[in-house]
Formats: structure tokens, C-alpha cells, sequence
């Protein structure tokens, strides 16, 4: 019997189909619980998301065999359902976009908003299905996701035609209340430095006087008055060494990447670097495709594209009257809303002249890739990390 080419589509996408929990996911979880194992330490970071799928009691998981089996038995007759009323320019699409990942540039899958298909006893819009099918098993609701700027239903309350494309959307990283003290980091970094030129390029590192894109040096592309061309500038270090220019960033979204096809934005692995640890070239391997920092209505986002975890510092993720901040890790496909504007302005203390004078590293975010650092790391300090951005918004 022949086959169509839109059922053998169906078949290769429901074999890229996400995997309900992994060995290796098992391994990890194993390994954060030796004692005195590097991995403990990870494991004790401000969590967002992730380690969804596994269960507390793993010696029980025989005795749900068979109903799991027939759980995945009605979600591929669901899936199937829903895939073969898809066109096939479309199947391909969607292939396209499983199969690179999200790495490459695929179109949005455009179905209708109001078709929701029923698994069990629950109902499941189209874009929680194929998330849920594709990326995320333990997804449970809509509000766990979050939709990228650069999809066609970004920002569209009741469109008739919704994007069900999964790796146009992220997965929404909620933050715990009350924060465990264990991740908390200390906030003098907050107050003004005594210099009226210092730069705030690192809390730990100091400033450094390169010359930034455009042929300006540091301190021109960040305090230079009434310049609105940019919204932020990001540095890249590797420890305590600053590696390439800053990158003055104008566009509402911008790619950080090491390796990323169709990759347009800052990429890392163009970069000239004379490190030679081997810690940090094994970081720098792992960056893959990195992250998406973008400027949206109620803040800046940062999306986890690479398949590692990032950590996240930033002044306004945390209670403005803390005097201590989070370490915040971020899961491979999560997004966090790493920047507020409003909250950083009421913690600058606009009415204070002194605060107006000097730079303000509130409007600067830290992120680190694959490693944390903190009072129950090694790594005391980022500029231990072996590879880290720094992100420095234009208060103006």
C-alpha cells in the first residue's frame, strides 16, 4: 500500500515528538544529588521551570505502565487527527521548525482560534497541544506560555486565525514567593560608585575603556546625553576578561548566539578570544544558539534558546524593599522577564540628585551561560563565571 506524502509527514512529526522524560534527565538529577558533586551546588540555584516530568518516587513508576501507555496511545490518535486536516506546505513547516529545533526561520502555522481538540477528560487549544506534544509533555495551560515578537499573533487579543507553530512560543518562567534565602546575592552593588565617570561595565570586574562600535568608547555609548539610538549595549566576558566590543543594540530584538543558523544578531563565536582554560571553551561549545533579548511593551524578556540553562541577576526580578537579590536559572525554551523599567526608575530614586548624578547599575542585567555563581557556588562572584554577557539598558 502506497503512501501519501502528507501521512509520511505525519509520521516523521509525530517521531520528533518530545520525550516524556529522558535517562538523561535521570542522570542529571542524580548526579545534583551527590554529595559534594559540582552538580549539588546547581541544583541549589532560584529555579524557573524544568524537572517538570519527573516524579518523586521512581520506584512507583512501574505500576502506571499501562495506563501510560494508553494515555500515549490517545494522545497519537489525537495528534494524527490533528496533523492530517493540516495542508502540507504546512506539515512541512511545522517539520521544518521540530527538526531544526526552532533554529531556523519557519513561518506561522495559522490555524482557527476556536478549534481545541479534547484529550481525556480536558479540552486543549491547538498551539497547548502541539506545545505539549513537541516541546513541553508536563505543559498543563496556556498561561504557561509565552508568545515570541516575532510571530504573527504576538499582541493579538481575539484573532480569528491563531499561530499553533510551537517554537513560536516560550515557556513563561514564574517566580517563586518568598524566594529561598540560599540563592539570595547582596544589593550594595546598587549604590552609585564614587566616581562621577565611572562606567558600570562589571560590579565585580570594573570598567574597561575599549572602543564600542561606531568608534566611540564605552563610557561615550553609555552616558552619552540625549542619545536614544540605542536601547541597550552588551558586553561579553569570558571570567574577568572583557572579549570583543560592546554591542550597541537598536532593534526591538536581538539574537546572542554562538553557533546559530540563519543566525542574525551578536554572535559570540566571531569573537577573537585568548582564553585558553578549558572550562571556558567547553561553556562556549555549549552556547549553541544562546538567547533572544527583546524590548516589549512591559519590560525586556529574555528567551532561552540554547540547550543549556542561563543564570539571571537583575534588580528588578526581586521585592524592590529586598536589600538582597536572586540569582534566577533559567531552563532550556523558558523566557523571564529579565528587566522592568518601571521598578528600576522607583528603586533609582528619581528625587534623589545624587542618584541622577552618577551611573545607577540597576539598569544593568548579568546573565551567565551554563554556569551560576553565588554565596553556595565556588564561583562567589560572575566574574568567575567562564562566560557571561552584560546587559546595560539607556536609562534616557
Amino acid at each position: 500500500m502506497f503512501r501519501t506524502k502528507r501521512s509520511l509527514l505525519v509520521r516523521r512529526l509525530w517521531r520528533c515528538r518530545a520525550p516524556g522524560g529522558g535517562g538523561e534527565e535521570e542522570e542529571e538529577a542524580t548526579a545534583a544529588t551527590e554529595p559534594g558533586s559540582a552538580a549539588t551546588n546547581e541544583a541549589r540555584a532560584h529555579v524557573c521551570g524544568g524537572g517538570g516530568g519527573r516524579g518523586c518516587c521512581p520506584g512507583k513508576a512501574g505500576r502506571g505502565t499501562r495506563a501510560a501507555a494508553g494515555a500515549e496511545a490517545e494522545l497519537k490518535a489525537l495528534t494524527h487527527a490533528v496533523l492530517k486536516r493540516l495542508k502540507e506546505r504546512q506539515l512541512e513547516g511545522l517539520l521544518h521548525a521540530v527538526e531544526s529545533r526552532g533554529a531556523a526561520r519557519t513561518p506561522c502555522l495559522l490555524l482557527p482560534a476556536k478549534a481545541d481538540s479534547r484529550l481525556g477528560q480536558h479540552w486543549y487549544p491547538l498551539p497547548l497541544l502541539l506545545c505539549k506534544v513537541f516541546r513541553w509533555p508536563d505543559l498543563r495551560h496556556c498561561s504557561e506560555l509565552k508568545r515570541l515578537c516575532g510571530c504573527e499573533s504576538y499582541g493579538k487579543a481575539h484573532p480569528e486565525l491563531l499561530c499553533c507553530n510551537p517554537h513560536h512560543l516560550s515557556r513563561l518562567c514564574e517566580l517563586e514567593s518568598p524566594p529561598p534565602p540560599y540563592s539570595r546575592y547582596p544589593m550594595d552593588f546598587l549604590k552609585p560608585t564614587d566616581c562621577p565617570d565611572s562606567v558600570p561595565s562589571s560590579t565585580e570586574t570594573g570598567g574597561t575603556n575599549c572602543l564600542a562600535p561606531g568608534g566611540l568608547s564605552d563610557s561615550q555609548v553609555l552616558q552619552e546625553p540625549g542619545d536614544r539610538s540605542h536601547w541597550c549595549v552588551v558586553a561579553y566576558w569570558e571570567e574577568k576578561t572583557r572579549v570583543g566590543r560592546l554591542y550597541s543594540v537598536q532593534e526591538p530584538s536581538l539574537d546572542i548566539f554562538y553557533d546559530l543558523p540563519q543566525g542574525n544578531g551578536f554572535c559570540l563565536g566571531q569573537l577573537n578570544s585568548d582564553n585558553k582554560s578549558q572550562l571556558v571553551q567547553k561553556v562556549r561549545s555549549k552556547i549553541g544558539y544562546g538567547i533572544q533579548l527583546t524590548k516589549e511593551v512591559d519590560g525586556v524578556w529574555v528567551y532561552n534558546r540554547s540547550s543549556y540553562p542561563i543564570f539571571i541577576k537583575s534588580a528588578t526580578l526581586d521585592n524592590p524593599d529586598s536589600r538582597t537579590l536572586l540569582v534566577h536559572k533559567v531552563f532550556p525554551g523558558f523566557s523571564i522577564k529579565a528587566f522592568d523599567y518601571e521598578k528600576a526608575y522607583s528603586l533609582q530614586r528619581p528625587n534623589d540628585h545624587e542618584f541622577m548624578q552618577q551611573p545607577w547599575t540597576g539598569f544593568t542585567v548579568q546573565i551567565s551561560f551554563v554556569k551560576g555563581w553565588g554565596q553556595c557556588y565556588t564561583r562567589q562572584f560572575i566574574s568567575s563565571c567562564p562566560c557571561w554577557l552584560e546587559v546595560i539598558f539607556n536609562n534616557r
